[in-house]
């Protein structure tokens, strides 16, 4: 009896097993959009529901991390082939997401060391991403931008909290390059992802938000640099102008172009609809603009649904034992 219970779980193993090694590279979203959520709704005092979401991006962060070294160890060809594209960036960016709550949790040793993961990940990941684009690229080059301005955000509250204001300055280096990183995925950024698009074209409006963040959370730069104040306040104004009317832009595309099948890319759209309410109400404090905090806060709970309706998506694939596949992503179809 022991050897057949032990046979006939083996097969569950090697499927659970076959299921993680078919992980694509964007699923590092999920722990990007998780994180978000926890943060936003830290802001809102709402503790409780931000330590759930916490530690389910945790849980989510261990095991990517542990198929991301696996790929490493034994399937190097594979491994190389998934660096080379723009969601292997979801590594850079849900480790200093992840870090940037958990920064705000007070747990500084980790977030110290979040920080520095995600440091050293960045140039790799970069080089490898940049050296692969070709002349049009899809919603998910925007996570060069992304996984930039994370970084950023994280310095911040770092040396917020344990106040070490050197940091201030390659962060604000990183700022200015992220904003950069923007501008060209954006003249290359084909636009008939907006009709075509199954998630990540909406990053296009959170690599936006995650820029107003960066420079004006509480625990920003716009908070140190006090004689940049004015340039920064009005930078982080425009970001986030330009984030509520991408949103707006996407939500109208949706409408007119349905896409309501799962898609692991889906949640490269919930971290978008989180970051744009949690960047409103960090400006809102850190710029002064009261009306700001009700658009966050009305912003934060269409993007708790679309988290639900996606996990449950996932949640589902992962039962059925199939692997949220996705392309690379290095051009878009059509």
């Amino acid at each position: 009896m022991p050897n057949d219970a032990a046979a006939r779980r083996s097969p569950r193993r090697a499927d659970l097993t076959d299921w993680a090694d078919g992980l694509p590279p964007a699923s590092g979203a999920v722990v990007m959009a998780t994180a978000v959520l926890s943060v936003g709704l830290h802001l809102l005092g709402l503790e409780w529901a931000s330590l759930v979401l916490l530690g389910v991006a945790l849980v989510v962060w261990l095991f990517l991390a542990t198929v991301f070294v696996r790929h490493l160890l034994t399937e190097r060809d594979r491994w190389h082939h998934e660096i080379d594209t723009p969601p292997a960036l979801t590594a850079v960016a849900a480790t200093a997401v992840l870090g940037t709550r958990i920064s705000l949790l007070g747990h500084q040793p980790v977030s110290v060391a979040l920080l520095c993961l995600s440091v050293l990940l960045w140039p790799l990941l970069m080089s490898h991403v940049i050296r692969h684009w070709q002349s049009r690229v899809p919603g998910a080059a925007y996570l060069v931008c992304v996984a930039t301005q994370a970084i950023v955000v994280l310095a911040a509250t770092v040396a917020t909290a344990d106040r070490q204001t050197w940091l201030m300055w390659p962060a604000l280096a990183l700022f200015a390059i992220g904003l950069v990183l923007y501008a060209v995925v954006l003249l290359r950024f084909d636009f008939r992802q907006l009709a075509t698009g199954q998630g990540d074209h909406w990053i296009i409006a959170g690599a936006m938000a995650i820029s107003a963040l960066a420079a004006a959370a509480p625990h920003g730069p716009l908070r140190w640099a006090t004689p940049a104040h004015d340039a920064l306040r009005i930078i982080t104004l425009v970001a986030l102008g330009l984030a509520l009317a991408w949103y707006a832009v996407l939500v109208v595309c949706e409408l007119r172009w349905p896409r309501l099948h799962h898609d692991v890319r889906r949640w490269a759209t919930v971290f978008p609809l989180g970051m744009t309410a949690v960047a409103a109400l960090s400006t809102s404090t850190a710029a002064d603009v009261p009306a700001l905090w009700t658009c966050g806060k009305v912003l934060l709970w269409p993007a708790l649904a679309v988290w639900a309706v996606v996990g449950a998506g996932a949640f589902r694939a992962a039962r059925e034992g199939t692997a949220p596949r996705a392309p690379a992503g290095l051009s878009p179809p059509g």
